[in-house]
């Protein structure tokens, strides 16, 4: 498998529904997904890269202020080819339910979730491999960070199983990067279970030994506060915003 075409066959659904309650005193009206990193909006970055693994079909779970990025799309700043259906919650469903009400979009026997306000430049192709591999319903991307402090840690048994999530403490840690790969019959439970966050009630939840980890080396970023969305400009394009 070539790393342009690692997605090819793999459906990507984007969680970008979120409020970013923490940074609106920056971004005003602005959606957390367009947030503007080294001259441009988050969500190109982030298409960008998909794109360079091959994938084609992207599926974005948009939510508060909506509009602002169906018309970002319309204006054709991002995916070239790629085609990207916009999926507009109702009301706020979180990440799990968000999942669950773009199902029927989601086509393919496996699908390539992302968090819409987080980016890491991990090999994706060696990614979907580790998950082929290890014949798990469900594979999480982990990433290893100086500072665990802020996301909670993930313990990785030696059969790169996890055996739990661990609460938040200050220090260097192996994380849950946001990026997922799942069966289609494991988003199929998450509807059947009525799921609403897709960390809380269905990650943690799950029992221990059942979800595969592919821990990465690769920088990586959440824009989810005015700190960490000042930095992201020098872990996505090598230099400062």
């Amino acid at each position: 498998m070539r790393s342009e075409d690692a997605l090819a066959n793999i459906d990507v659904a984007v969680l970008a529904g979120g409020l970013g309650t923490r940074i609106r005193g920056v971004l005003g009206d602005t959606p957390k997904v367009l947030a503007p990193v080294a001259g441009r909006a988050f969500l190109g970055h982030l298409l960008d890269y998909l794109s360079t693994y091959g994938a084609r079909r992207v599926v974005l779970c948009l939510g508060h202020l909506a509009d602002r990025v169906t018309a970002w799309l319309a204006r054709g700043d991002s995916a070239g080819a790629m085609d990207v259906v916009c999926q507009i919650e109702p009301r706020p469903l979180g990440t799990a339910g968000a999942l669950g009400y773009v199902r029927k979009e989601l086509r393919s026997g496996t699908v390539l979730v992302v968090n819409g306000d987080t980016f890491l430049d991990a090999d994706l192709r060696a990614f979907v491999a580790s998950h082929r591999l290890s014949g798990a319903e469900a594979s999480v991307l982990c990433v290893s960070v100086e500072d665990a402090a802020r996301y909670g840690r993930v313990e990785i048994g030696p059969d790169s199983r996890i055996r739990r999530f661990v609460e938040k403490a200050p220090g260097s840690g192996t994380i849950n990067a946001g990026v997922y790969l799942f069966s289609a019959a494991f988003l199929d439970r998450i509807i059947a279970e009525g799921a609403v966050s897709l960390e809380r009630d269905v990650l943690e939840k799950a029992p221990p030994g059942s979800l595969h980890a592919h821990v990465a080396k690769a920088r990586f970023i959440d824009i989810g506060t005015p700190e960490s969305l000042a930095a992201a400009g020098g872990v996505i394009v090598g230099r400062d915003a």
